[in-house]
């Protein structure tokens, strides 16, 4: 199809070619890059691969430009940016592979070092590198990460880290405090999430001689599940919410809806994939999935991924901002326009925006359902179908309804 579309009739029903964004990104990155060697600067950022676990490639992520390239590995600010504008962030870095084993995180290897001091920077480091052979354009594409572009093995690099987050140098330092406490320390002294995520990965924190390296893949959903559990911790002991309210919000062609619904916490995420997406390539039907836990969470991981787990540590902010424990729906569908895969941060970010709005209040749950069929192209009743927060609200009652107040002056007489 793609080769007698050639992008000039848009066969696979996007709106734009997928292929022609990444050649166009790669078209502006490589002919930057000189060969073997590379002057530039890094964003800070790093990576750790999954594959041959617990053997791992470990690397900065380098970009050949100078100056202030901070805003390519920041996913909090990439709300309100394209599909073209993020991937070009991410393929002007090239990755720096170096094979490590995850239990080398204390031993003191030189490029080792040097990717934890970059994991533990405030600001963009000039950087000068030299790879085995020269990088190769290839766009790395995953619905867990953002992408990054050309990959090498890295033989040597040198850094001028001027400034280092001082949040992420002290709990480097405290080899008391396991990995658990230190993400959430950093995450309640205001450091985001992706420095989180990255100084977690890097294996800069954790108890002297269990620190290790943590694929990127994992840590990303890992330090959303710490953060979003000790979140919830709290939002169980909170006054329950007495109304319905809504958050709507698009971005990216996906159309997200979010209900807070009365009553002790507990938690759904649904995604629905239309064809001709990345993960539905089928032509003609759409495929629905999604995971749901209880008051006191649940134990086993979420078939549908990293989304849930970044969707949940959203929505518990949202609680906690409130001061209220509620049911939570967040329910997510999925357009064409979705061109390529950006990772678990468009879902994070976008609730966290959604969530900046004022939100709808909600009658009553009849109210609640028509507008979600106003607001999503698929029929209500696959919703329904789907859903065991929406099935639980029509079919449960509480005892608060059942419970007519007693008259204040009959209350008085006895």
């Amino acid at each position: 199809m793609c080769l007698r579309c050639r992008s000039a009739q848009l066969l696979c029903g996007k709106p734009v070619c997928p292929i022609l964004v990444k050649y166009q990104a790669f078209a502006k990155t490589m002919p930057l890059l000189g060969g073997r060697d590379l002057d530039g600067s890094v964003p800070p950022g790093v990576f750790v691969g999954r594959f041959g676990y617990p053997k791992v490639s470990l690397g900065p992520l380098l970009s050949p430009l100078h100056g202030d390239t901070l805003l390519y590995d920041t996913p909090e600010e990439w709300v309100g940016r394209s599909v073209g504008e993020v991937v070009g962030f991410r393929t002007s870095l090239v990755r720096g592979t170096h094979r490590v084993h995850v239990l080398d995180a204390e031993k003191g290897l030189p490029i080792v070092d040097r990717v934890q001091e970059i994991a533990l920077s405030a600001e963009s480091i000039e950087v000068e590198a030299r790879f085995k052979r020269a990088p190769r354009g290839h766009l790395t594409l995953s619905d867990e990460l953002p992408p990054y572009g050309p990959t090498a093995p890295i033989e040597s690099v040198r850094l001028n880290v001027r400034r280092v987050d001082p949040h992420l140098e002290r709990l480097t330092r405290d080899t008391d405090a396991n990995a658990r406490v230190a993400v959430n320390e950093l995450y309640g002294r205001g450091v985001r999430v992706s420095r989180i995520q990255r100084a977690f990965s890097a294996g800069t924190l954790g108890r002297h001689g269990r620190r290790r390296f943590v694929p990127t893949r994992w840590s990303i959903t890992a330090v959303d599940d710490l953060v979003g559990k000790q979140n919830l911790d709290r939002v169980r002991s909170l006054p329950e919410l007495s109304e319905i309210l809504l958050y709507r919000f698009t971005a990216l062609d996906n159309r997200w809806i979010v209900a807070l619904l009365p009553g002790a916490y507990r938690y759904e995420s649904i995604e629905a994939w239309y064809p001709n997406t990345l993960w539905n390539p089928n032509t003609t039907s759409i495929i629905m999935l999604g995971d749901h836990e209880g008051h006191f969470g649940r134990t086993t991981y979420a078939s549908m991924g990293g989304c849930y787990y970044a969707a949940r540590l959203a929505t518990s902010e949202e609680l906690l901002r409130r001061q209220r424990q509620a049911g939570v729906l967040v329910l997510r569908e999925v357009h064409p326009g979705e061109i390529l895969p950006l990772g678990v941060w468009n879902v994070r970010e976008h609730l966290r925006a959604a969530f900046q709005q004022r939100p709808e209040p909600v009658v009553d749950l009849d109210d609640l359902t028509r507008r979600i069929a106003a607001n999503f192209a698929i029929p209500l009743d696959r919703w329904m179908r789907q859903s065991a927060l929406l099935h639980e609200a029509r079919t449960q009652r509480r005892l608060d309804e059942w419970m007519a107040p007693v008259p204040l002056v009959g209350a008085l007489t006895h």
